[in-house]
């Protein structure tokens, strides 16, 4: 599956980091084997074509890793997302990595707990550290903006980078991924101050993590998962998204 490719490389050297920074268990399938392995429902590839895999512990709630790899579309994606507990103020981490006939992209954030534009100390002391970072990544030549709907961004945060990117720009991406990541697991150690979410109880926490998931995660809001349900077929596809809205 994508062996040495440039996406696998680089989800696959971010998951480990986080795994054994955060001292993480994998919870494997009733055979051992990854939580869900993904087989083809499409004309053009037969048999497995991808695997979820599910860690916890540490101070995370969960944390999904999913690939999908089919060559005869040249398809080579990679989805991480670490989720911190529902009543936390740190922010969930994401970074999707992918390859696509010929050409590349990414997605990286970290998704805000709370409302930004009404919470300016949440807001400096999670995100404002990206700030050099964010600039940074967005100036290595070889990238284009992704396409993405109004809706999408209004979910996510003003720090995500989210872009097409040539071989030699993705190769360049390394350095961006891991200030984001570093900056999350400090997040993690240290905790999010009482002045920054002064407004924000564990209950209204909880709350809006539940909403914020069930729209990251819609087919309304995100069209991708019509496609990722059409190539793995329905069934899986729902049961990915239900996984990755579970806040329990």
């Amino acid at each position: 599956m994508g062996t040495n490719s440039l996406p696998q490389a680089l989800a696959e050297k971010t998951r480990n980091r986080v795994v054994e920074s955060l001292g993480l268990s994998e919870v494997a399938a009733e055979d051992g084997g990854p939580y869900m392995t993904l087989n083809s429902h499409a004309p053009m590839a037969q048999g497995k074509v991808g695997e979820v895999r599910l860690y916890r512990g540490g101070p995370l709630q969960q944390m999904v890793t999913c690939s999908i790899v089919v060559p005869q579309i040249g398809l080579d994606s990679h989805m991480l997302f670490a989720f911190t507990p529902a009543e936390s103020g740190v922010p969930h981490f994401t970074l999707d990595s992918v390859g696509a006939g010929g050409h590349w992209a990414f997605h990286l954030d970290l998704i805000p707990r709370v409302d930004l534009g009404a919470n300016l100390a949440y807001m400096d002391e999670v995100f404002t550290p990206l700030t050099d970072a964010c600039k940074a990544g967005r100036t290595i030549d070889g990238l284009g903006e992704a396409q993405l709907d109004p809706r999408q961004l209004a979910i996510m945060s003003p720090w995500m980078l989210a872009h097409r990117a040539s071989e030699a720009a993705f190769e360049n991406i390394g350095p961006t991924v891991n200030a984001y990541l570093e900056h999350w697991l400090e997040l993690l150690q240290t905790g999010v101050s009482e002045r920054a979410l002064e407004d924000s109880d564990s209950a209204a926490l909880a709350h809006r993590d539940v909403r914020n998931r069930a729209i990251i995660f819609s087919p309304e809001v995100d069209k991708v998962w019509d496609q990722i349900g059409g190539l793995i077929g329905a069934e899986s596809g729902v049961a990915l998204r239900e996984l990755l809205k579970s806040c329990a």
